[in-house]
């Protein structure tokens, strides 16, 4: 059987699935220079992780849809009143405070990093042999991946970093209970390499994406959430393995293989010049946003003079919140396959 790359070994390797570990390397490496890059250079952590990778890869995301005629017909609906949808439960949300509005949409986040997660797994497990129990086993395995860090986040001692705001997460500090959590994801963990090690010895086939997955979101979770309690180091993990393998999913999947005359301007996009237009593309939305949240909402990193729109945040907060929202929630529909 042979290995079900989305592009091919090389370009799979470098920016789907070696992010993870080349985090966790560096992480691991040079802890004591992180540190002092999170004293020092704190703007450049938030514009070049936050804004570059993070704000920008919700914009790729219209490279599937809006951006491909074909695709926005056939999801037409969805595609307009998705967003207008957002901007309504936000300012609902937004109404009842706040807190309550950072933390449903943190949750809502939570809920598609996991997701994305399992999407990949799934992609790179699409030419296997499946039945019910390898089906529900994978995605017992990528869930525990995700989801014992998140819990082990909820029990635990407050972390040293938040999703979006402090107190994003209803918190029960208990120690009974992480230490059960503890035991079932080694459990799982162990089941998982002996099984591996099991299908390798009798099929004589090791799905080498699908397994480096997995591998990367044991690790880069784990160490990103559980044994560091690091703000930079909780970034750098939880950002770059999300943000670059989306981008290059959507570049890879829906911009380099569709160059018929029905996909001509995705097909314009291909080469070199294309990869720098894309990336060029995204990295400039993404800083035209952060900029309006930095001018308007944060006053962090910028900030103009003589201006107070504290009283225009209802409205504010879930207007500059529907691309991310809306990415959230669109995710949802347009990777679903039948694989």
């Amino acid at each position: 059987m042979e290995q079900p790359w989305i592009d091919k070994p090389k370009t799979d390797a470098v920016f789907i699935l070696a992010p993870a570990f080349f985090v966790v390397a560096v992480v691991f490496l040079f802890q004591d220079a992180l540190q002092y890059v999170e004293e020092y250079f704190s703007f450049y952590t938030w514009l070049f992780l936050i804004v570059f990778i993070d704000v920008a890869h919700v914009y790729a995301t219209l490279f599937k849809t809006y951006f491909v005629p074909e695709a926005f017909q056939k999801r037409r609906s969805l595609l307009i009143f998705l967003p207008i949808l957002c901007f309504v439960i936000g300012m609902i949300l937004f109404s009842f405070g706040s807190l309550v509005f950072w933390s449903v949409l943190a949750y809502v986040a939570v809920f598609h990093f996991i997701r994305q997660q399992y999407g990949f797994m799934r992609l790179y497990s699409r030419k296997e042999v499946k039945t019910k129990w390898s089906t529900f086993y994978d995605a017992l395995v990528i869930y525990t991946a995700t989801g014992y860090p998140m819990l082990y986040w909820f029990f635990s001692t407050p972390r040293a970093f938040n999703w979006f705001t402090p107190h994003d997460f209803v918190k029960l500090e208990h120690q009974g209970i992480l230490s059960v959590l503890g035991w079932v994801y080694a459990l799982i963990l162990v089941s998982y390499l002996v099984f591996t090690g099991y299908k390798y010895v009798k099929d004589q086939y090791f799905n080498i994406p699908k397994n480096a997955i997995i591998a990367g979101t044991f690790l880069s979770w784990y160490f990103g959430i559980v044994y560091f309690n690091n703000d930079l180091v909780f970034t750098l993990l939880n950002v770059v393995s999300h943000g670059i393998p989306y981008m290059a999913l959507i570049y890879l999947n829906d911009i380099q293989k569709n160059s018929t005359n029905s996909y001509r301007f995705l097909g314009s996009l291909r080469g070199a010049r294309g990869v720098l237009l894309f990336i060029s593309f995204v990295l400039f939305i993404a800083f035209c946003e952060e900029y309006f949240w930095e001018i308007l909402v944060w006053n962090e990193q910028f900030a103009v003079a003589n201006y107070d729109f504290s009283s225009w945040q209802f409205i504010l907060v879930p207007l500059l919140t529907v691309p991310q929202f809306t990415h959230y929630l669109l995710d949802g529909f347009i990777w679903k396959s039948k694989q």
